[in-house]
């Protein structure tokens, strides 16, 4: 480290002097950096002294203040950067307490429950996203109608997956309910045997796939549920041979005979509600999709969508409410810009929205979240805001007949753009739908906290750069969430 690197200077202080928690004020007049602290105890003296860019340390009993003497020109340099370090530390803070509240009051039962059923189809995103992309890259071809000799073979590689996709649905389910993975496979593979077609239930016959994911799910979790009932009751010397065989028989009956037909209606049910919805609610429906989705989020109530989305990806071979969820992203990133512009003087904000603003065009948007929309309050609701109006757009078009879809789970914002479909594949109007969803969320995000968002908010009390000597800086919280 140089004494010429004011940065380096801030950052080797800031923890010898206890962290940003207890800085409570940070001031500096011609040669000195005048701190209040919190707790004195918690600052390592012997360290602030041995620093190379510090010339002595003074404390001030009459004005509580402690004062690092760095001398005239070096303490103007300095104090600016650690006043933003003193932010950014905060704004962390507080993004991390409200992710730690939030964790707190989501270990509820139901939401538990939601959280080890998303955790079922989590490790499928990978190969629902490859073969998506192969899917549309197929679609794409079929129309143009080139490589008629390949495409047979990437149909079949597209579809592989989404044909067995019930049988990864009982390994996980089973591994995550406590079973062993590979009867949790076996009895799922029943869902997609073709023999089930010669079953009869309720005076109709079976369909292979019939319950899809969904009875796939159910049946994996009555076979852990089994196979440990069995694992306590059966006598150790015949566990190997009778608890698998009553795990898969037991279970295996029970998906034939019940499962497999009630989660069909389920599925059934499912798909219709969803074509009703935009076909019916147009606009309306997005925006109460694109502007709810950030709360859901919060909640924890959006891993109830995964197995939705799975269920009409089965189906149909995309989700139409994918791509009107992702709308709250781009209002998201629209209310992130808005906050970069407007507060210009808060420069460890803006380099936190720099760092995770590519990360929220691709769909990632936890860091703009947690580091920025949440701990300032009302960007929040503006940004829910962009969401509605950019899932009212796509919401629109779907009810027109512009139906966009998503062929895979996981990505959204510009890394949903391969994965799109329309149910004619990938095509231009799907892609421009999307695109025209995108800018109206960026577009409302941002004109919604730009001029209703922000009003009140200095950012995170820091004077950034444009700190002046011998101007104290005494920051107070943020205001909370829906202030």
């Amino acid at each position: 480290m140089t004494t010429t690197d004011p940065r380096a200077t801030a950052a080797a202080l800031l923890p010898l002097v206890g962290g940003a928690a207890n800085v409570s004020s940070v001031a500096h007049c011609m040669t000195r950096l005048r701190l209040g602290l919190r707790d004195r105890a918690l600052v390592r003296d012997a360290e602030v002294r041995a620093l190379p860019a510090v010339l002595g340390v003074v404390e001030d009993e009459a004005t509580g203040t402690y004062q690092i003497v760095l001398g005239p020109g070096t303490v103007a340099r300095v104090a600016p950067a650690f006043e933003t370090l003193v932010d950014a530390e905060r704004l962390a803070a507080r993004g991390e307490a409200i992710r730690a509240g939030q964790r707190a009051r989501n270990a509820t039962p139901g939401k538990l429950l939601l959280r080890r059923i998303a955790a079922v189809f989590v490790p499928l995103i990978p190969a629902l996203i490859g073969c998506g992309i192969i899917a549309g890259l197929t679609g794409l071809l079929v129309n143009l109608g080139r490589l008629p000799g390949l495409t047979p073979a990437l149909t079949a590689t597209a579809s592989g997956f989404m044909a067995l996709i019930a049988v990864f649905v009982g390994i996980n389910t089973a591994r995550e309910f406590g079973g062993t993975p590979v009867l949790g496979g076996a009895v799922a593979a029943v869902v997609v045997f073709p023999g089930v077609a010669k079953v009869e239930v309720f005076g109709q016959q079976l369909s292979p796939g019939q319950g899809g994911v969904l009875g796939a799910l159910a049946a994996a979790a009555l076979a852990a549920y089994i196979e440990k009932w069995c694992r306590r009751h059966v006598p150790e010397a015949l566990d190997v041979l009778l608890t698998p065989t009553l795990t898969v028989l037991v279970a295996g009956l029970a998906t034939l005979y019940g499962l497999m037909y009630a989660a069909g209606a389920v599925s059934t049910a499912i798909g219709t509600a969803a074509d009703r919805l935009l076909a019916g609610g147009g606009a309306v429906a997005g925006a109460v999709l694109g502007g709810l989705f950030l709360p859901l989020v919060m909640l924890g109530l959006h891993q109830a969508l995964i197995p939705i989305h799975a269920t009409l990806i089965e189906q149909q071979g995309y989700t139409v409410l994918l791509p009107i969820l992702a709308m709250a992203g781009a209002g998201q990133v629209g209310a992130a810009a808005a906050v970069y512009v407007r507060l210009r003087q808060d420069t460890a904000l803006r380099r936190t929205i720099r760092s995770a603003l590519p990360a929220g065009l691709l769909g990632v948007g936890e860091p703009l979240i947690y580091g920025v929309s949440l701990p300032l309050g009302r960007p929040f609701a503006t940004a829910c805001v962009g969401g509605a109006f950019g899932g009212a757009f796509v919401g629109l078009f779907g009810m027109l007949g512009g139906t966009v879809g998503a062929t895979a789970i996981g990505p959204s914002g510009w890394a949903l753009f391969p994965l799109l479909d329309g149910g004619g594949g990938l095509t231009g109007t799907t892609v421009a739908v999307y695109a025209g969803g995108l800018l109206t969320g960026y577009v409302t995000g941002f004109a919604a906290t730009y001029l209703f968002g922000l009003r009140g908010i200095t950012g995170t009390g820091g004077a950034g750069e444009d700190a002046r000597p011998d101007t104290a800086l005494s920051p107070g919280p943020p205001p909370a969430p829906g202030s």
